[in-house]
């Protein structure tokens, strides 16, 4: 009697104690679903969307994009600084090496670089943005242009290794160890008498239920090709389906910071096809940045086929008339001559 009693207490006890259990772990559950809850509700109702990159904010938006010329050359290799680009612009420059446009707005890296010269077709990129320009060197009649066509700019010519705005590194040789002090941006911009605020309508974006939907076929792996060369010249971006990100590589290897080795990635890749002119013995091209063309819009590991256009100033996607939105993130846009073209020089795969 005694015993059987005794069990009875027993079942009891470890009854309560699993309900006291279960309730705290309900608790807990509730705590972080609030919170959950809370972080939502806060990006709903954050007055501020970042224009370059969708992302929700309560901070006050309104420094200027920098646009900034980032060299490309193998030599070149690792850059600094590109993981905080919102948006990268790679276009051919001399021969079959690109060079990035990079504008940076809703992150502000220490240290960009290698920078390198300037091209009309460049400016008028971060013009279209209204992106104060960046550049070291260019060759007179660019510089003219700049002047002329009242482009805002810094050039690291003028500043070249004064320690404030840029710094020359021992690692490297010149051409290819140019680089701008971001911090010291809008003080030279300022001294110039340029704006350094800025209001901005932000480009098109995927709202949740549509990014949930995305459609296309699939994209896993993009690569573009640059050049005949069978190894030089190659940009690869491999989906990540955990992260929903793309990682880019260039000539087969991955595109790192070069202090942290943090790789490359982002959520939008654009790649537009456009008239391409060779203009001069040095190689400089003339690129058709306004008359619109085909496109690949590849994110969420789904390629669209689209058409670009240039919409006050900006380029972007649009299908049927209408603008198609980015996901929410970073872009990079891939410019590549219309000769061979996209369905030449591109490939995606599963």
């Amino acid at each position: 009697m005694k015993r059987r009693f005794f069990y009875c207490i027993l079942v009891v006890f470890i009854l309560l104690v699993g309900c006291s259990k279960d309730e705290e772990k309900a608790r807990d559950n509730e705590s972080k679903d609030s919170t959950v809850d809370e972080k939502t509700d806060l990006t709903e109702k954050s007055n501020n969307v970042y224009p370059l990159t969708g992302i929700s904010t309560n901070e006050e938006l309104n420094n200027r994009i920098v646009g900034v010329m980032v060299n490309n050359h193998s030599k070149a290799r690792p850059q600094t600084g590109l993981s905080k680009a919102d948006v990268v612009f790679e276009i051919l420059a001399e021969g079959k090496i690109t060079r990035f446009l990079a504008l940076f707005q809703s992150e502000k890296p220490d240290v960009v670089g290698p920078v390198r010269s300037a091209r009309e077709y460049y400016f008028e990129l971060a013009n279209g943005y209204n992106a104060l320009y960046v550049y070291h060197g260019a060759a007179n009649f660019v510089n003219d242009m700049i002047a002329d066509r009242g482009i805002e700019h810094l050039n690291g010519s003028l500043y070249d290794n004064d320690g404030h705005l840029f710094k020359r590194a021992s690692f490297r040789i010149a051409p290819h160890n140019s680089y701008l002090q971001f911090d010291a941006v809008y003080d030279v911009a300022k001294s110039k008498g340029y704006d350094v605020t800025a209001e901005y309508e932000p480009l098109p974006f995927l709202s949740k239920d549509e990014i949930a939907n995305v459609s296309g076929e699939s994209a896993q792996h993009v690569e573009i090709v640059y050049s005949n060369n069978a190894v030089m010249e190659i940009v690869e971006f491999d989906y990540d389906a955990d992260s929903g990100k793309y990682t880019r590589y260039n000539d087969r290897e991955k595109t790192v910071e070069l202090e942290t080795e943090e790789p490359i990635q982002v959520d939008n890749v654009f790649i537009v096809e456009t008239p391409h002119e060779v203009i001069d013995d040095a190689g400089r091209r003339a690129v058709d940045i306004e008359s619109g063309g085909n496109a690949y819009l590849i994110q969420k590991g789904k390629v669209q086929q689209v058409q670009w256009e240039n919409r006050d100033g900006r380029i972007i996607p649009i299908k049927d008339g209408k603008p198609v939105g980015f996901v929410p993130g970073k872009t990079w846009i891939n410019i590549i001559p219309d000769n061979p073209g996209i369905k030449s020089a591109v490939t995606v795969s599963n």
